[in-house]
């Protein structure tokens, strides 16, 4: 059984992480997120739940206005091929949400380590950074360093690199 929401933060004061969790309306997209997430300080983000043409599973995590290129975004996080999303039904069995709760605390859920985490480099550069605790009816905030102590507790090594459009420039 997927952890809870409940669950996560317990886990995440377990390890010493400060967090602010704010309640709200369901939200399934950045659209969403920002019309209805009022003023929530820190970086927001979205997640994409991808796989590559070996079928390995990775969670790109960046900012919400951060655009990637999904037809080249493998050269930078060690894909095999192109990636395509994962499905609902692997996603709620691999990562233990549903589509629009995606979010990296879904590593609570991956014993497996099957997900390689993918963190942007911009993104990671906001002293505190928000995500749905598992749930798309609440916003978890807390800061960058703690998402990695989250990650790494999970046996999830990051892997920070640069996802937007001047990646292939760096």
């Amino acid at each position: 059984m997927p952890a809870s929401s409940e669950d996560l933060l317990a886990y995440l004061a377990g390890l010493g992480v400060e967090t602010t969790t704010v309640e709200h309306p369901p939200l399934f997209t950045v659209e969403d997120s920002q019309a209805l997430r009022g003023e929530i300080p820190g970086g927001h983000t979205k997640n994409l739940f991808v796989k590559d043409k070996k079928g390995r599973l990775f969670l790109l995590v960046l900012g919400e206005e951060t655009e990637v290129d999904l037809k080249r975004v493998h050269e930078r996080i060690g894909g095999q091929g192109r990636v395509s999303f994962g499905s609902a039904e692997l996603l709620e069995e691999v990562w233990g949400v549903r589509p629009g709760a995606v979010t990296p605390f879904g590593a609570i859920n991956d014993a497996g380590s099957r997900v390689s985490v993918v963190l942007d480099k911009a993104m990671m550069d906001h002293a505190r950074l928000n995500f749905h605790p598992l749930v798309n009816t609440r916003t978890t905030g807390l800061s960058s360093r703690d998402l990695v102590t989250f990650l790494r507790a999970t046996g999830h090594e990051p892997l920070v690199v640069a996802l937007g459009p001047l990646a292939g420039n760096s």
